[in-house]
C-alpha cells in the first residue's frame, strides 16, 4: 500500500533536515562558505540600506515574531473550537506546540553558535539552528493554508491570496533573520525543512476517524463531503 502523502512528505523532509543537521554539525566547508558569503553580503546591505532594515525589524521583530504568529494560530484554534470542529482545532494546536518542542530539542542538540559582527544590527539569544522564527512561521502557515484550501471559501481569488500570504511570510521571515545577521542561511532552510516535516506530521493522528463536515460559517450549515481529516 502507498504511504499516504502526510507521511511521506513528513518523512522526505526530516530526512533532508537530518541531512542538513549534520553537514552544519561537521561544518562542511562548501556549504560553511556559502553561509558566510551570503550572511557577509546582507550584513553589508543592511548597513548601507538603513530605511530598508529598519523595515525588515518592523517585520521580523512584529509581524513574524513566533509570538504574533502563535497568537494566530491560538486565534484559530477558538474560532475552530467555536464552530464545533473540535478535530481540526485541536490539529492546529498539536502542530504549533509540536513546532515549539521541535525547535528547542534541535537548538540544544546543534548548539550552533550565531553570527557575531562588529557592528551587529540586530540581537537575538539562544542557538542558531534551526532558525526559530522560520519554524514557526513554516508550521503556523503551512496548517492555515490547509484549513483555508480545505475547509475554507472555493473562491479562486481567496485560494491565491492563501498560498501568497503562506509563501511571502515563509519565505519573507527567513530573509529578515539573514538581513538582520541573527542566522545564518542554513539555519533558515532548516527552519523550513523542519518545520514544514513537522506540520506534515501533526496532521498523521487527526486523518483516521469519521469523515468530518466542512467548518460551518458562523449562522449558516455545514457544507457536506469535506475533505477527510486536518492533512488530508
Amino acid at each position: 500500500m502507498r504511504p499516504k502523502p502526510p507521511l511521506w512528505s513528513a518523512g522526505a523532509l526530516t530526512a533532508a533536515g537530518l541531512v542538513l543537521l549534520v553537514l552544519v554539525l561537521v561544518r562542511w566547508d562548501p556549504l560553511w562558505r556559502a553561509d558566510q558569503h551570503l550572511a557577509q553580503h546582507l550584513h553589508r546591505l543592511a548597513h548601507a540600506e538603513p530605511g530598508l532594515t529598519g523595515v525588515v525589524r518592523v517585520l521580523s521583530d512584529w509581524v513574524w515574531d513566533p509570538v504574533t504568529m502563535r497568537l494566530v494560530a491560538a486565534l484559530a484554534v477558538v474560532i475552530l473550537l467555536v464552530r464545533g470542529a473540535v478535530r481540526l482545532a485541536a490539529w492546529v494546536a498539536t502542530a504549533t506546540l509540536g513546532g515549539v518542542a521541535a525547535q528547542y530539542v534541535l537548538k540544544a542538540t546543534v548548539g550552533r553558535a550565531r553570527p557575531e559582527w562588529a557592528q551587529p544590527v540586530d540581537s537575538a539569544h539562544y542557538h542558531a539552528f534551526p532558525s526559530g522564527h522560520v519554524m514557526t512561521a513554516t508550521v503556523v502557515c503551512a496548517v492555515l493554508l490547509v484549513l483555508v484550501l480545505r475547509h475554507g471559501p472555493r473562491s479562486a481569488a481567496v485560494r491565491v491570496s492563501a498560498w501568497a500570504v503562506a509563501l511571502g511570510s515563509v519565505a519573507g521571515v527567513g530573509y529578515t533573520r539573514v538581513h538582520l545577521g541573527v542566522h545564518w542561511p542554513t539555519d533558515v532552510l532548516g527552519g523550513w525543512l523542519f518545520g514544514a516535516a513537522v506540520a506534515a506530521a501533526s496532521a498523521l493522528p487527526f486523518r483516521r476517524g469519521p469523515r468530518p463536515a466542512a467548518v460551518p460559517a458562523p449562522g449558516g450549515p455545514a457544507r457536506t463531503g469535506a475533505a477527510r481529516g486536518a492533512g488530508g
